[in-house]
């Protein structure tokens, strides 16, 4: 992590690109109800004095992943990717926005991610999709609040850090009277201007966004869609989804019989209709494995139905000459 800050709590975390220790912050709650919604959110943030990012990229995760500290306990899930390793890749995959990792609000057995502040789902993550859960308005209110508890994060720490050496820094000793020549010494101390401080917290302003689901997350991502025709009718959540740039579904998969890629031709026809770029990046993990024969047919099936709606849509397999592993799965993230 050399190079980056990271604020954190156990629902929030905020990556800048300096060193620091870790710093605590408070949580962002939804606000809407669900009492179980976290965040992990990472945020990339620019430069010193560079103009503030208007770009934020949302993303999900899969099973087994979590913080660093609670892997690394766990005698299986320690060898895979945590969120801080995830948080950094995204980072370099996209240098010039925030980085939000969104936590789901179960993980059943520490394994099974469980996006119940999303879509209803049962024991296991495995998704029940509506076209009204709410799952649009949940991300907007989130990242409202996530939002503004990070504005305050930030300032509260840089006014800190800046008050500490204001009387070094800003204040000077001067010796004169009022004809110029010496005389009483007197302190003149410059007031400290928060509108000059070089940081940009996040701000939903002008904002665009990338939303990438990976694995499990990806059933946030499917939901979505289900629930776009109606969410479009409140104004904050249309002009959210028209800044909605790109999505991302990598290797999306659970442990449902279906709908681990949406097929429905009048959910996809709406979604194409949002402009929104699609990339699917998959491995043999998932769309080659025979036990599960369904989710290469459906990932297929989902890019054709896209394409043939005008939707700008690619996809890629990657490792396709090799065995199916869960080691190429997680390197998904390195090569989309």
């Amino acid at each position: 992590m050399s190079g980056f800050r990271l604020l954190r709590s156990p629902p929030l975390l905020l990556l800048l690109p300096r060193p620091s220790a870790l710093q605590r912050v408070a949580p962002a709650g939804g606000g809407d109800g669900r009492g179980g919604t976290r965040t992990a959110g990472p945020l990339w943030g620019p430069g010193e004095g560079q103009p503030p990012p208007h770009h934020h990229v949302l993303y999900f995760p899969g099973d087994v992943q979590n913080y660093h500290e609670v892997m690394t306990h766990h005698p299986e899930n320690y060898q895979w990717e945590n969120w801080k390793n995830v948080a950094t890749i995204l980072a370099h995959r996209f240098p010039s926005g925030y980085i939000w990792v969104i936590k789901c609000s179960r993980m059943h057995l520490h394994k099974f991610s469980c996006y119940d502040n999303f879509v209803k789902s049962n024991m296991f993550g495995a998704p029940e999709h509506s076209t009204d859960f709410g799952a649009f308005k949940h991300i907007y209110t989130l990242l409202v609040n996530a939002f503004n508890l990070s504005q305050k994060s930030l300032l509260s720490k840089n006014v800190k850090d800046l008050n500490k050496d204001s009387k070094a820094s800003n204040c000077r000793s001067t010796s004169h009277t009022t004809n110029g020549c010496q005389g009483e010494k007197e302190r003149t101390c410059e007031k400290f201007d928060e509108s000059a401080m070089s940081f940009y917290p996040p701000s939903l302003n002008g904002a665009s966004f990338t939303l990438i689901g990976f694995s499990k997350g990806c059933v946030v991502l499917n939901q979505l869609l289900f629930e776009l025709k109606e969410a479009k009718k409140d104004k904050n959540i249309d002009a959210f989804i028209k800044n909605i740039k790109t999505m991302y579904w990598l290797d999306g998969g659970h442990s449902g019989g279906s709908n681990t890629w949406i097929t429905y031709p009048e959910v996809l026809k709406e979604f194409a209709q949002t402009g929104i770029i699609v990339h699917t990046h998959v491995t043999p993990y998932q769309v080659h494995d025979p036990m599960r024969s369904w989710i290469g047919k459906e990932h297929k099936k989902f890019v054709q139905i896209l394409g043939d709606f005008g939707m700008q849509v690619t996809s890629q397999i990657h490792f396709a000459n090799d065995a199916p592993s869960i080691e190429n799965h997680f390197r998904a993230h390195e090569v989309f």
